[in-house]
């Protein structure tokens, strides 16, 4: 089966974040615009991924658990996981190697942890989207440690890219392929940056709701019929491996 994914999505955890995406709404406009997939990916934390999943399912959407990492140098890696375990153990980390600056809402915007039904659980009082305190190998590294594909994100944009931040692609750490936020610019990027057989990833970095890929247009990847959620999940990683 092919199923029409849009791998990089922000949650109103994220302060970027419309407080509008909650979970439950992303799962329902993931549904109304047939998409087959999708994943969850708020800045330096997955808190939201539990709520996403419960909501996914009842819609009949594959969930997929995800983080944007902000690294040391002030750039974007995406990380999807297999399972949401793995996520949450992840994120317990990433909470571990966070700077902490309380955040402003009334600036940057408010940070809601949510239910899958849309209720308020608390909010997350330290800015989520300021640096890491790691450095993009060991931000990868890590990642990958707990089963995670990671990637950088979104490298065809100027904010936090990581062509627009070091200028070249460096050596290390080596990735299997790289996010583009525009699909034009994969053919030229691969010739100019030296991408080799790197796989593309195209993906809606949205933050609100009307963002989100439309299924017609979406990326889309094969994946077993007769797979567990699960499988279908590391069958979608593996796709870009």
């Amino acid at each position: 089966m092919t199923l029409a994914c849009d791998l990089h999505m922000h949650s109103c955890l994220s302060p970027c974040g419309d407080n509008d995406m909650t979970p439950a709404n992303i799962a329902g406009m993931a549904s109304l615009k047939g998409l087959g997939a999708a994943a969850l990916t708020d800045h330096n934390t997955s808190k939201n991924c539990p709520a996403f999943f419960k909501a996914c399912e009842r819609m009949g959407i594959l969930p997929i658990a995800g983080m944007e990492m902000t690294t040391a140098e002030d750039i974007h890696v995406i990380a999807l996981f297999p399972d949401l375990e793995k996520a949450m153990a992840f994120d317990r980390y990433v909470d571990s190697r966070r700077i902490r600056i309380k955040n402003r809402p009334d600036i940057f915007g408010e940070q809601r942890i949510m239910d899958e039904f849309d209720k308020v659980l608390g909010e997350e009082p330290d800015l989520l989207i300021n640096a890491l305190s790691m450095d993009l190998e060991e931000a990868t590294a890590k990642a990958r440690e707990y089963g995670a594909l990671a990637y950088p994100a979104h490298i065809d944009k100027d904010a936090n890219g990581i062509i627009a931040t070091l200028g070249f692609i460096p050596e290390n750490p080596k990735y299997s392929c790289f996010e583009f936020h525009d699909r034009k610019n994969a053919g030229p990027y691969r010739e100019k940056y030296r991408l080799g057989n790197a796989k593309f990833v195209f993906s809606s970095d949205a933050h609100y709701l009307w963002d989100i890929a439309e299924g017609e247009e979406a990326m889309r990847v094969e994946c077993p019929e007769e797979a567990s959620a699960d499988g279908k999940r590391r069958a979608i990683l593996e796709a870009f491996l």
